[in-house]
């Protein structure tokens, strides 16, 4: 079986790790060959030349079938940027490391979502359209991750959570039991959600509080 090109958008550290997934899982069933990467940096750092495609904007005159992820951690930035691709050529695969260990069928997850290696997601879970799992994160029953939404590495969210769509949880933050974040709203590192967060605000600390609110489609620190 040939394996099939796939590039990512975004070629910052988060873009690199991203191509690391890929081959760990192209080694267990030969599925993908990378091709590159898009980005709007025309010469990114630590990016071989040969394999900077363009900029995002590029992905709408490719020519052939390609499967295209989008490792952005920014939810804003990166559900605007999806917006903008209107290429039928393109796919959106879901990428779901080896080691994670998953209650629900890979299946049911959003097209273009990326879980990363040590992710936990136990079981009747909700996982949206290209959301990102970074390292480590772990997910309980029956909760909710909107579409676009990034959990930094270790972030917890126990059960019966309702993330709204575009939401970004920093490293090490964790979401108590039936809590709901509303649309967008940015949570600082290491933050403690014990009650629920309206939409459009950025909360820190512990237990987690809004300190500023934001308008709507604002880009998340």
């Amino acid at each position: 079986m040939s394996r099939k090109p796939i590039a990512i958008c975004g070629a910052g550290g988060f873009g690199r790790e991203v191509r690391w997934l890929i081959e760990d899982v192209s080694s267990q069933n030969e599925e993908w060959e990378f091709v590159g990467f898009f980005d709007d940096d025309s010469s990114p750092r630590r990016v071989d030349s040969r394999f900077y495609l363009g900029s995002p904007d590029a992905l709408n005159d490719w020519a052939g079938r390609l499967a295209v992820v989008f490792a952005v951690g920014n939810p804003v930035v990166k559900r605007r940027m999806i917006r903008r691709v209107n290429n039928p050529s393109l796919s959106f695969p879901t990428l779901i490391h080896p080691t994670c260990c998953l209650g629900i069928p890979a299946g049911s997850i959003g097209e273009g979502s990326i879980i990363c290696a040590g992710v936990v997601i136990t079981v009747d879970v909700e996982i949206g359209k290209h959301v990102i799992l970074n390292l480590g994160c772990t997910v309980g029953h029956d909760s909710v991750i909107g579409d676009y939404s990034a959990l930094m590495p270790a972030v917890n969210v126990s059960g019966e959570v309702v993330i709204g769509e575009a939401v970004f949880l920093g490293t090490g933050a964790s979401v108590a039991n039936r809590v709901e974040i509303g649309r967008e709203t940015v949570v600082g590192a290491g933050a403690a959600v014990v009650k629920s967060l309206p939409a459009y605000c950025t909360a820190v600390g512990v237990p987690a509080k809004p300190v500023k609110v934001h308008g709507q489609d604002q880009k998340a620190p």
